[in-house]
């Protein structure tokens, strides 16, 4: 008989480079109806020699990213080591999404660093992690994997919507749920504001100062992928190859970067939403304390109900629902919808490693 509650630590580290996420989650069910408690969490930040060499690893070649993937494991490991002794934690398992260094679904490739074996001789508990290939294996794009929790833990809400490194929503129609990188968030704004010695620009006061360049938001709105139907994802390569050219083509005021930058996620947020049906929205990410972002959204869309939760759920909401995907995954029950990814079918994808400890 299946369990009907774990304690799960989950494991999630974004493009934005913020840190890594644990969050330590009691999943329970009952009546086949899922709920799920944050009993702790927290981000540790990366040093400046781990952001530099996250950004770009992307750069490296094979023999430099195989002991880059060797390291950041062994990293993952050792954090979540100490965040268990630090919190007396004993966790069912440990589920972990890794950090994504290259995303080329297209070309039949996603790489998460993180997610080596080596996790299984340094961690002793059952362990879930690598996600998304076995999704590109079958066709889908390997991402949003976020929306099956979305379905079963939040489905209270019309949409979710998601701003970290990328904005991406997930949303229920014709008995479908469906899900989709919208554009670049926190990949773009965090770049450029750390370009003014900041490590991010707090609750949006740099870009609230500046002004919005018409041309410029033009060029960004006119890019091709924003019309092109989902299933679609995105990744750092995408803001290097059609992102950054166009805003270092103007030679504009950081403010006025981050001011019209804002306007363009606001548009493509906006317009995106305003598709499908429904008008509750809960925004999780980052990119819910960028409070002139979340205003500007809100002035886009008048007519929706926009919610931004409590801390942890804003904080934690990728960590915990990769915890969740590991629990379907240790049932052997669907944790990726190929409504969402594009994949061939409905599939429990993720690599179980120290299973006989369960």
């Amino acid at each position: 008989m299946q369990k009907s509650m774990y304690s799960i630590l989950g494991l999630m580290s974004g493009t934005s480079l913020d840190g890594l996420d644990l969050a330590f989650v009691q999943f329970s069910q009952e009546n086949s109806v899922w709920s799920y408690r944050i009993q702790v969490a927290e981000t540790i930040s990366y040093s400046s020699d781990w952001v530099k060499e996250l950004s770009e690893g992307i750069n490296l070649a094979e023999s430099e990213l195989a002991s880059l993937n060797e390291r950041y494991t062994v990293l993952l490991a050792h954090l979540a080591l100490a965040f268990i002794e630090k919190h007396h934690l004993k966790p069912d398992a440990i589920c972990s999404h890794g950090h994504t260094i290259k995303h080329q679904p297209q070309l039949g490739y996603t790489l998460q660093i993180g997610n080596l074996p080596q996790l299984a001789e340094l961690l002793p508990f059952p362990i879930v992690c690598d996600f998304r290939v076995g999704d590109v294996a079958l066709g889908g794009q390997g991402a949003p994997l976020v929306p099956i929790g979305d379905e079963l833990l939040f489905s209270n809400y019309d949409f979710c919507l998601n701003l970290g490194g990328f904005a991406n929503v997930s949303t229920n129609t014709q008995g479908n749920r469906i899900a989709f990188d919208i554009c670049p968030v926190n990949t773009v704004l965090n770049y450029f504001a750390q370009k003014l010695g900041l490590e991010y620009d707090a609750g949006g006061a740099v870009a609230a100062t500046g002004f919005v360049h018409k041309e410029l938001l033009d060029k960004l709105n006119a890019l091709s992928f924003y019309e092109s139907a989902h299933p679609k994802s995105l990744g750092v390569e995408f803001v290097n190859r059609e992102i950054m050219p166009i805003l270092t083509a103007y030679s504009l005021a950081i403010p006025d970067v981050l001011r019209t930058f804002v306007e363009h996620i606001s548009d493509q947020i906006s317009l995106h939403i305003k598709r499908f049906a429904g008008r509750s929205v809960l925004i999780t990410g980052g990119g819910a304390y960028h409070e002139f972002l979340i205003s500007r959204l809100r002035e886009s869309l008048p007519e929706h109900e926009l919610t931004v939760p409590d801390d942890l759920t804003v904080a934690f909401k990728e960590a915990l629902i990769f915890g969740f995907l590991g629990v379907l995954r240790l049932r052997n029950e669907v944790n990726v919808l190929a409504s969402v990814t594009g994949a061939r079918h409905d599939h429990s994808s993720g690599v179980v490693y120290n299973s006989q400890l369960l």
